[in-house]
């Protein structure tokens, strides 16, 4: 059963990703920095990442030393997504997009390194109460909730949609 849910749990984040992918792949120049209710559309796509990021860790505790945030400390700046304020950042698509990838790669060793009783223990996060088998699930739906308001934006702006990817990572071109 370990490896039945860190298969599905991969292949749901891939997916999720794939989405997330298309719509910075489909955003207009015109409206990545186009206001999506009261924040802009590249501030939507980092935060989902970064929480994504974030909740693939154990913690908050080397989240910085990370290759990737180390190579790219210039868009991670001061890490307003951690502070008790409303972002103000923009972020470069290109920088999103080697953020997806960050991600995915992420994906894959974290759940390969998952055992049964780190699955079943907490989160890693005090205000995460539940499992951390519970984080991975709680963390795909954000992803989707972010990927979904990114395609009603897209849609309503441009007319584009969002196709479905039910499982695993592919590409639309």
């Amino acid at each position: 059963m370990l490896d039945t849910y860190k298969q599905v749990a991969v292949n749901q984040y891939e997916a999720v990703l794939a989405g997330l992918n298309f719509c910075i792949d489909r955003c207009p120049d015109a409206l990545w920095n186009d206001l999506v209710g009261s924040q802009p559309f590249c501030q939507i796509v980092f935060h989902a990442l970064f929480y994504g990021d974030v909740y693939l860790g154990y913690g908050l505790d080397g989240l910085r030393d990370q290759p990737f945030h180390r190579e790219n400390a210039a868009a991670f700046r001061d890490y307003e997504e951690l502070e008790d304020r409303e972002p103000v950042l923009l972020y470069e698509r290109a920088f999103t997009k080697r953020y997806v990838e960050h991600c995915r790669a992420k994906v894959a060793t974290t759940l390969a390194a998952e055992t049964a009783a780190v699955l079943s223990g907490p989160s890693g996060f005090e205000r995460r109460t539940f499992t951390r088998a519970e984080l991975h699930i709680y963390n795909i739906r954000h992803l989707q909730d972010h990927v979904a308001q990114l395609n009603a934006h897209l849609a309503a702006r441009t007319g584009t949609a969002i196709p479905w990817f039910g499982s695993g990572w592919r590409e639309v071109v």
